[in-house]
């Protein structure tokens, strides 16, 4: 281990510094550091802070892998300074994609890079694609629990609380990301995902509710072959993959038992019930900056959710107020991708507000 970056929780930081001893550290704030030196004071390598601290982990010297997995937008450039420094790039955090996946992709490919996804969906896809030519794959199918409120009466979506919508019925996740399964825009951003991973176009990429959530996503190839990816779910059989590729290391995990696991359902979703999943299609059919602006108007309107300020069908609707007041122009850059980013946020945040006086 040789850098660790967290956001605020210096005293656990502390922790696995003192368990793993790596050269450098990092965290959100200079207060956040300032904590981690007083709860390891003994601490011999380099303590950083702020957006360049993540950048200065992600492309120290000694590091090989760097596993980016920081919430929201906030490790775009260090995933671009990781790629121009040569390192290979464990990806779990889908918004780097969603809001500049051209960029990344074309940086990773002139620098001969490998992007391995951690994502279990995205992992389980790369598990079935390997070695097989792309002129034999006819579709990616990613696998949905469908949230906690698949079977909730539409109706009933209106008068869904936070409490409520915490509750994941498979996975244990960040709030933002818990909230997002739940409006299923979380399978939007990775259909986008996908398409950069993989170079699949969106009519090629479809999503289907799986409520056990063990098949972790599945590939058809051209024959009409359709090839899975089981497991248990641990985040840390796609986690071992990526650090291993190409090779399989021996796992700890429990292995799955398919008579216990019993019977495997699956449906399509309901884009009623779940407009996010729409308008995340939408935005990567329309291309240039609609992503960066779904993305960033998500995040907004989850976040008001989250505060009470704003009822849980108004997230869609805060999205696609963004997306059709959207000017679009080409991801040229990253500081075109931050403009537009900034732009779809301040626009958000009037609109949530808007809308949170009909609330």
């Amino acid at each position: 281990m040789v850098g660790l970056a967290a956001g605020d929780n210096a005293e656990r930081l502390a922790e696995q510094a003192q368990q793993f001893r790596p050269a450098v550290v990092a965290l959100a704030t200079a207060d956040a550091a300032d904590r981690f030196r007083a709860a390891c004071p003994a601490f011999p390598g380099t303590v950083l802070a702020g957006a360049e601290g993540l950048v200065g982990v992600a492309t120290h010297a000694a590091a090989d892998i760097v596993l980016c997995a920081s919430s929201g937008t906030a490790g775009l450039e260090a995933v671009m300074a990781a790629i121009e420094s040569g390192k290979r790039i464990a990806l779990a955090n889908k918004e780097v994609l969603v809001m500049a996946g051209e960029l990344v992709t074309q940086a990773a490919r002139r620098r001969g890079v490998s992007i391995l996804p951690v994502d279990s969906e995205h992992n389980a896809i790369h598990q079935c694609l390997h070695g097989r030519a792309a002129d034999e794959v006819r579709r990616l199918i990613l696998t949905a629990s469908g949230g906690p409120f698949r079977d909730l009466p539409l109706g009933a979506l209106e008068a869904v609380r936070p409490a409520a919508a915490l509750r994941h019925p498979t996975w244990q996740m960040g709030r933002k990301i818990t909230i997002d399964s739940a409006t299923l825009m979380n399978k939007g951003l990775e259909v986008i995902e996908a398409h950069w991973l993989f170079g699949i176009q969106a009519d090629s990429i479809d999503v289907v509710i799986h409520p056990q959530s063990i098949v972790h996503s599945l590939v058809e190839l051209t024959d009409g072959s359709v090839i899975a990816q089981l497991g248990v779910t641990d985040m840390r059989l796609p986690i071992q993959y990526a650090c291993s590729y190409p090779e399989r290391w021996d796992g700890l995990l429990p292995r799955l038992d398919l008579v216990r696991a019993g019977r495997l359902d699956f449906s399509a979703p309901d884009l009623d019930r779940f407009p996010c999943l729409r308008l995340a299609y939408r935005a990567l059919r329309d291309g240039a900056t609609y992503a960066v602006a779904l993305n960033a108007a998500n995040e907004v309107a989850v976040a008001s959710f989250l505060d009470g300020r704003l009822g849980f069908t108004a997230i869609p609707a805060v999205i696609e107020r963004v997306m059709n007041d959207h000017t679009p122009e080409p991801v040229s850059s990253v500081d075109t991708v931050r403009r537009v980013d900034a732009w779809a946020r301040n626009h958000a945040s009037a609109v949530a507000v808007e809308l949170e006086l009909r609330f």
